[in-house]
């Protein structure tokens, strides 16, 4: 497959994948790239500084909450957790792309495991 393809995907799915990781606890970006990594088994990498943008917009748009953490010994870093707004935006974007995987599914002949 084409990487522009894949890129695309990754773009469309984004903001899934960061709210669905903010839904239980905080977490700050560096975090968040890396769990995509994990639980992906390494298909899915996001680079923290195409993290961060949508980051932003998601706190711009009231999704999700950023405070600033000062730990000792550690950098500060900002921590992102879910807000009420942000909990309606998961589960609107859960339906949508399970809509979506479905109807995909169907047209391509591939069944979800």
């Amino acid at each position: 497959m084409g990487a522009k393809v894949e890129e695309e995907w990754k773009k469309g799915s984004a903001e899934l994948l960061v709210l669905s990781l903010l839904e239980d606890l905080p977490r700050h970006g560096y975090e968040i790239a890396k769990l995509i990594e994990i639980r992906s088994a390494g298909a899915l990498h996001f680079h923290v500084a195409s993290l961060y943008p949508l980051l932003y917009r998601l706190e711009k748009r009231g999704g999700i909450q950023g405070r600033w953490v000062e730990k000792p010994n550690q950098r500060r870093r900002r921590y992102y957790r879910l807000t009420t707004a942000g909990r309606r935006i998961l589960a609107l974007q859960r339906k949508k792309w399970l809509e979506f995987a479905g109807a995909v599914g169907q047209i391509a002949g591939v069944q979800h495991a």
